[in-house]
C-alpha cells in the first residue's frame, strides 16, 4: 500500500506547487497564501500583518493554543518562550487565551494576538493588491 505524500510549507504560488509534484508528491497543502485572501475570513488586522514588515519575523509557539504552530512574533510570544511546559493542553489553552484574544483585539493591542502565518508571508510584502 502506498502512503500519499503532500509536500507542506512554504509553498505559496504556481512554482512552488510545480516543484513539489516534480519531487514526487502526490498532493500540495497550502496555508497562508490562502489566509492572505479576502475570501479566508481572516480579520483585516491578520491579512495587513501579513502583508507587513511583521511577517518577516515568525515563531513556533503553543502558547496561544496548547499545539505547536508558526506565526507572527508578538510581544506576547516572546514573552511566554520558554515556558511552553506550563501550558495548558489543546484545547483547554484555546479556552484561557481565548478571553485575551478578544480584549486585545478590542482594544487593539496587536502585540498580544496571535496571528497564524508560515515563513512565505515576508514574500507577501510587494504582492499586495
Amino acid at each position: 500500500m502506498k502512503v500519499p505524500l503532500i509536500a507542506a510549507g512554504g509553498i505559496a504560488n504556481e512554482k512552488g506547487i510545480a516543484a513539489a509534484f516534480a519531487l514526487g508528491a502526490d498532493a500540495v497543502q497550502i496555508g497562508t497564501a490562502f489566509l492572505a485572501t479576502q475570501e479566508s475570513g481572516a480579520l483585516p488586522e491578520h491579512r495587513n500583518a501579513l502583508f507587513s514588515d511583521a511577517a518577516k519575523q515568525t515563531i513556533l509557539t503553543c502558547a496561544y493554543t496548547g499545539r505547536l504552530g508558526r506565526g507572527i512574533t508578538t510581544q506576547l510570544a516572546k514573552e511566554v518562550r520558554g515556558k511552553e511546559h506550563d501550558m495548558l493542553p489543546f484545547p483547554l489553552q484555546i479556552a484561557f487565551m481565548s478571553s485575551l484574544r478578544k480584549a486585545a483585539l478590542e482594544q487593539d493591542k496587536h502585540d498580544s494576538v496571535f496571528f497564524w502565518s508560515g515563513q512565505i508571508a515576508s514574500d507577501f510584502e510587494t504582492q499586495k493588491n
